[in-house]
């Protein structure tokens, strides 16, 4: 018996692939334990270095920072999302002059490294006097970078729809934006999901390269927290407690995508039990008559 891609392995393919697992779990095992000894033995673990979590002026300051980190993250969020609708929607029209420039400008910001833009509006803004702080250079920075890799996915999840969705909608009469919003779009969700939840965990991450521009996120904080001299320069503690904050804020947008596509699954199973009740002679439903 075989699968598509690949033939199911037997009783001795079996064992061997428990053993390579076993193997490489003692492997993972093995690397984490003895990266925690070698810090343990630098004395990153000891007490000192810790001690200024404790304070609630330290607590005080790592909440500010993660609750910037967010409202950045939030706020790109919404205008990448924005963005990227409007420029795919441009780049499936049907007018040349409205197609071309949206390719170009979708291209152009997929190709420009995010921390050059952050620099340019931050240093632009400084060099002509404009006002933007380094907030809105991080917002800025983020919502045209990752707002031009979700109109690229807005558009292929479009693209992917099977052709002859949009064909037999056209023959129903309807126009090309009624058959993108009411046919299309509502299939292309389902499958760019995972892809879109992805990319806002990259906006998410890519937040902390705000701290070049002093931005006072939470890697700026965790800089600043990890260079006090009285609690003996702990870096390492430091950046160890923002990677977990890290870890922790992308799980959720993790469980958030896991949530809305088991929802999308329990819509579709039901859309598919759904049964039409039959009519009787006259046109009328047969349940109308009850």
């Amino acid at each position: 018996m075989s699968a598509v891609l690949y033939d199911v392995p037997g009783p001795r393919a079996k064992v061997r692939n428990r053993i390579l697992n076993v193997v490489v779990v003692l492997a993972v095992l093995g690397a984490i334990t003895w990266v925690i000894l070698r810090l343990d033995s630098s004395g990153q673990f000891q007490s000192r270095r810790w001690a200024q979590f404790q304070y609630s002026a330290i607590q005080q300051q790592l909440f500010d920072g993660l609750l910037n980190t967010l409202k950045a993250a939030g706020l790109a969020a919404v205008f990448a999302m924005l963005f990227g609708a409007v420029f795919a929607a441009a780049r499936i029209s049907d007018h040349r002059i409205v197609r071309v420039p949206a390719t170009f400008v979708v291209e152009l910001f997929r190709a420009i490294p995010l921390l050059i833009l952050m620099f340019f509006f931050y240093y632009g803004s400084l060099e002509f006097e404009l006002g933007l702080g380094p907030f809105w250079a991080v917002v800025f920075g983020l919502t045209l970078y990752n707002g031009s890799v979700l109109a690229e996915i807005f558009r292929a999840g479009i693209a992917a729809v099977p052709k002859g969705q949009r064909e037999a909608a056209y023959a129903t009469g309807l126009r090309k934006n009624q058959v993108v919003r009411l046919i299309l779009l509502p299939q292309a969700i389902r499958a760019m999901l995972p892809a879109i939840i992805s990319q806002l965990v990259v906006l998410l991450k890519d937040t902390a390269l705000g701290f070049i521009i002093t931005y006072n996120e939470l890697l700026y904080v965790a800089k600043q927290m990890g260079g006090r001299l009285e609690f003996g320069f702990p870096y390492i503690p430091v950046y160890m407690v923002v990677a977990v904050v890290y870890i922790g804020l992308c799980s959720l947008l993790s469980l958030l995508a896991r949530y809305l596509e088991g929802r999308s699954r329990r819509n579709r199973k039901i859309a598919k039990g759904t049964t039409i009740p039959p009519l009787l002679d006259d046109g009328r439903s047969a349940e109308a008559t009850v």
